[in-house]
């Protein structure tokens, strides 16, 4: 379980068609053979240590769900180590099943170093991201200031747009998407007792 509060960035030292290697400083020395680690917003399990390079297996399954399938050498990654029991839960909770990428419609500079973020919102995602909710991109927990039937928008302050890969971000990338646990489960609820439709 994560929170959505990036703590680095991490820097792809290479990629093939089954694994990751990331030179995370830092990140090394607090992850062990078997720990979970976020990966722009994926869960990944560290399998390799070499000389700072954390290495990850990543099924085709993941490659073909996330935007890590487009990662190449030198690509900078938001990183997050996963919440232990007493951590500030400072985002929302982020579970690091991605649901879908989507492409960057648009980022537009706003006045003071402020971004407007808006994003494509895939079918399979309507009905779970709403305006003021929470959303994870590229594992960043973001608040929806606009919702429509095929896109949603957010703010990016400053500091997220310099602690995270997004302030590199351009329109046409295409980002991971993870709605927001609770509002998932509220949704399940609601069409198994056939109060809305699927």
């Amino acid at each position: 379980m994560f929170t959505g509060i990036i703590t680095h960035t991490a820097r792809v030292a290479s990629v093939d068609a089954r694994s990751i290697g990331l030179k995370a400083a830092g990140a090394a020395g607090r992850l062990k053979i078997g720990s979970s680690y976020a990966v722009n917003g994926a869960c990944l399990t560290v399998v390799r240590k070499r000389g700072g390079i954390l290495g990850f297996d990543v099924s085709a399954e993941t490659f073909s769900r996330t935007n890590l399938g487009d990662l190449a050498k030198g690509d900078v990654v938001n990183g997050e180590f996963p919440l232990k029991v007493g951590d500030s839960l400072g985002g929302h909770l982020v579970s690091g099943h991605i649901d879908a990428c989507a492409p960057i419609l648009e980022m537009e500079r706003l006045r003071a170093g402020f971004v407007r973020l808006r994003v494509g919102l895939p079918g399979a995602l309507r009905g779970l991201v709403a305006e003021k909710g929470s959303v994870a991109v590229d594992g960043v927990s973001l608040t929806v200031s606009a919702a429509g039937d095929d896109f949603f928008e957010a703010a990016l302050i400053p500091e997220t747009l310099s602690a995270t890969n997004l302030g590199a971000r351009r329109a046409g990338q295409r980002v991971n998407l993870e709605a927001d646990l609770i509002g998932r489960y509220v949704l399940s609820i609601l069409e198994s007792r056939g109060r809305i439709r699927a």
